[in-house]
């Protein structure tokens, strides 16, 4: 037996060679391409899908498809450090789930840069400070983010990405058990998402909402008669215990988040565009805005209303359309719905889930 294990052992470690080859043959390239590209762009979210999507495509296992898509991400993320390290700004501080939702769509070398605000990650973007932004639009179970909404009606910024990550939150505490905690800190979206379980194991505690989880978190290792909900990594940064785990409502709990730049993103083949339009005030608007994707057989995967803020009762409509802007039944939708509104704001095409 000991024998065998050491035969494979061996051929593990040839195999780990061969490895180590062909991924210093590949950083090679990367530096190739990227003495070659004339526009400067470093992250190219088309090139990635595509990579990721051919790759699952031909795995044959045992490795799971996320196992695939984990492993290459990485390499993906060291090589085109080679190019240039991108810098990504974030709502921090450092231990939120957008930390997690950043390093999950570039990879961890990158230069994480966490901000205070959803406005200062648009404006880090805006003012060349980053790179990209990373920003939560949408939850599962509390529905849309206001303010990422109305920033990308005003910032001429481009969605080039989005991000679907499952959100499981944890019960933190310098405490070893919820008898004596008086004071419970989380984001008011988090306080939502774990309503239930909160009314039934903390009935009278005190909810203090805050900025962010990490920054809950950060406030309950100060003091043992409080506790947080946050992820288990904010646990580790700020030394707590994990209480209780998978503390949300709904087991299927999820946000959205995305990606911000300056730049356009060509097809990937499998892409979503976001729109946001605003009506003209007459019977039968909003049956306008939607008429040009069905006689196109374009599918609309999200219709959504926001106050404009320009006048009383007037209303824009978010929109997520399947297709890329530069598909013919996509631009055809597009260019009759111009003719209907009285506003159009395309906000990006990118590769989608």
């Amino acid at each position: 037996m000991k024998k065998n294990i050491n035969k494979l052992r061996d051929d593990i470690d040839n195999v780990d060679k061969r490895l180590l080859e062909l991924l210093s043959k590949r950083a090679n390239l990367a530096k190739e391409v990227g003495q070659t590209k004339e526009d400067g762009v470093i992250y190219r979210p088309e090139r990635e899908a595509q990579i990721l999507s051919t790759l699952t495509s031909l795995n044959k296992g045992p490795l799971p498809k996320e196992g695939i898509i984990d492993i290459f991400k990485s390499i993906i993320s060291n090589c085109r450090a080679l190019e240039k390290k991108i810098s990504v700004s974030f709502l921090g501080p450092l231990g939120t789930f957008s930390e997690e939702a950043t390093i999950g769509q570039f990879g961890r070398n990158i230069d994480l840069k966490p901000t205070h605000s959803i406005d200062e990650v648009f404006n880090s973007v805006q003012s060349d400070a980053t790179h990209y932004g990373v920003v939560p639009v949408e939850n599962s179970t509390e529905g849309a983010i206001s303010r990422t909404l109305d920033l990308l009606l005003v910032k001429e910024l481009k969605i080039c990405g989005e991000i679907i990550l499952p959100i499981h939150h944890c019960l933190l505490s310098k405490s070893k058990s919820t008898d004596k905690i008086k004071t419970l800190y989380a984001h008011g979206q988090s306080l939502a998402q774990c309503h239930d379980w909160i009314m039934t194991n903390l009935p009278n505690v005190t909810k203090v909402p805050v900025m962010s989880n990490a920054e809950g978190a950060r406030l309950s290792s100060k003091d043992k008669s409080s506790a947080s909900i946050a992820s288990s990594k904010a646990a580790d940064l700020y030394d707590l215990n994990i209480l209780f785990q998978n503390i949300e409502d709904d087991i299927n709990n999820s946000t959205r988040f995305l990606v911000l730049s300056k730049q356009d993103v060509k097809p990937s083949g499998k892409d979503k565009t976001s729109i946001v339009v605003a009506t003209k005030n007459k019977p039968g608007a909003i049956a306008d805005l939607i008429s040009p994707f069905a006689k196109n057989k374009v599918s609309m995967t999200k219709l959504e209303s926001r106050p404009s803020k320009l006048g009383l009762w007037e209303y824009v409509f978010f929109m997520d359309i399947e297709g890329h802007c530069e598909d013919k039944a996509v631009k055809l939708s597009l260019n009759q719905l111009e003719l209907k509104a009285s506003f159009i704001k395309i906000l990006g095409s990118y590769p989608t889930k």
